[in-house]
């Protein structure tokens, strides 16, 4: 028992199947693992133990998943009778009614909802800090963020207390907190996972969901399970492969990498997270494929970055508001976030469109740059985590924290302006024993493509017994 927390959730879900252990059994083991350490870590906000008892109860449906415990990121994601409070004082005590399709799918395949991980206020931050709910701490070192805006999800994988977890990305969400913690990170596509039955799209279409998770292929199968079209979808999402599990037992041709170490907005980059990407090309290399350093990838990142802003700070004001400022408690947010929804509403609707246009435009460059290129790598992020407060809006005016939290993952929105998919992949170490992850993405719809190649990455340079020194039982049984 003490053993299964070490196991990924394939392997624990074929051990249920084979009746050696139960999915009561793993539900119990994993609810003490829970009481042990989220103390520790503030990963899980609103527990649901006795939903899920009763999800176990009632019989789980078969599936490569079936009776493994996650969580859902407690902003976006509706599980009915689960609070949904977004991180934030103003919904604290806010409960669904209904299940969102994504959560329908994971209870469809038999996972088992634990309950809700933390995140930042209106998930508006690279560290989970919300004012509401306090820091999420990273286990690698507990005076450092875990990241945001997943970090409650990726804290909680990271530390052993479910093998795989639900995020999303709005600008590098799931794949900044995985760099971090040293987890898989993927954002699919835009649109493969669906964000009904009730909105359409998200901040423009940029907010993806998908998952955390130490393996390759539990991210693979989460994403089979969750994958497809949902009705009313406004736009269309790339064909799947026939299995996302699948691709990973062919290795990639050999591709054509393109490695961009410069910041398109001209921000430090620490050179720990240099030294590692250039580690990762290196391995690249090795493995057969066709690296070539490139100084841009060909679109406007400050037009980006200004653009991101608007579209991000309506879409919040909307969900504030309910279009009618005057009606809503604004005062309620943090003070960071009030000035962003106070600056969104003076937004001109002509200013909103030019900042969509740049969302379109963005698409246009990455699909250039991608047309001569197979594959983007990157740093994930500018520096390994940080200590908590530095990325936090707290005592900040908005100029000043929304200059920090771009400039702390400068790499990442595009492929969320774009839609193209993108990984995080947690290949080096910091000389102070941080995790840091490799960031690559590809072309729109080319998801499998990037899960081949992660696969083969894994193989090559696997990760799975790097353990942080807070992991399961409350101490890692190795040391890095």
């Amino acid at each position: 028992m003490d053993d299964l927390e070490r196991i990924d959730g394939i392997a624990l879900s074929a051990l249920i199947a084979k009746g050696e252990i139960s999915a009561g059994e793993v539900l119990e083991t994993t609810i003490a693992r829970v009481e042990r350490l989220n103390p520790k870590l503030n990963a899980v906000v609103h527990e649901h133990f006795d939903l899920a008892r009763q999800q176990v109860a009632s019989g789980l449906p078969e599936s490569p998943l079936s009776g493994v415990p996650t969580l859902l990121k407690n902003t976006g994601f509706e599980a009915e009778g689960m609070i949904l409070s977004t991180g934030s004082e103003l919904l604290r005590n806010n409960v669904s009614k209904r299940d969102s399709t994504i959560t329908a799918r994971y209870k469809a395949a038999g996972l088992v909802i634990l309950g809700k991980s933390n995140t930042p206020e209106f998930a508006l931050s690279f560290t989970t800090e919300p004012d509401a709910f306090g820091p999420t701490r990273n286990p690698w070192d507990l005076n450092r963020t875990a990241g945001g805006s997943s970090g409650g999800s990726t804290a909680a994988v990271a530390s052993g207390l479910v093998p795989l977890a639900n995020s999303s990305d709005g600008a590098g969400s799931t794949r900044l907190p995985a760099s971090h913690c040293g987890l898989f990170g993927f954002k699919p596509s835009r649109l493969v996972n669906p964000v009904g039955p009730v909105v359409a799209e998200a901040i423009g279409g940029m907010s993806t969901p998908h998952a955390v998770s130490w393996s390759v292929r539990d991210n693979a199968a989460m994403l089979d399970v969750s994958a497809g079209a949902d009705l009313g979808d406004p736009w269309a999402s790339p064909a799947a492969p026939g299995s996302y599990l699948s691709a990973l037992e062919t290795a990639p041709s050999r591709l054509k990498v393109a490695l961009l170490v410069t910041s398109p907005t001209g921000n430090v980059i620490e050179p720990e997270m240099t030294r590692s990407v250039r580690d990762t090309a290196q391995l690249l290399q090795d493995m057969g494929h066709h690296v070539e350093e490139v100084e841009s990838a060909g679109y406007d990142a400050e037009a980006l970055k200004a653009a991101w802003r608007i579209v991000v700070g309506v879409n919040v004001a909307l969900g504030v508001t309910g279009g009618d400022p005057a009606s809503a408690n604004i005062s309620k947010l943090e003070p960071v976030n009030q000035e962003w929804v106070r600056e969104a509403l003076s937004v001109p609707g002509t200013r909103y469109l030019w900042a969509i246009g740049q969302l379109h435009a963005s698409s246009r460059a990455l699909a250039r740059f991608f047309d001569r290129y197979d594959v983007m790598l990157t740093p994930a992020a500018a520096e390994p985590a940080p200590l908590l407060g530095k990325l936090a809006g707290r005592g900040k005016s908005l100029d000043e924290f929304y200059d920090l939290f771009w400039s702390h993952s400068p790499f990442t929105a595009v492929f969320n302006t774009s839609g193209c998919p993108a990984m995080s992949v947690p290949l080096g170490m910091s000389p102070t024993g941080l995790p840091i992850g490799s960031h690559l993405g590809a072309a729109f719809g080319k998801d499998a493509m990037l899960f081949s190649l992660a696969a083969e990455l894994e193989r090559a340079a696997p990760w799975i017994d790097r353990r942080p020194p807070l992991f399961g039982c409350g101490e890692s049984r190795e040391k890095y």
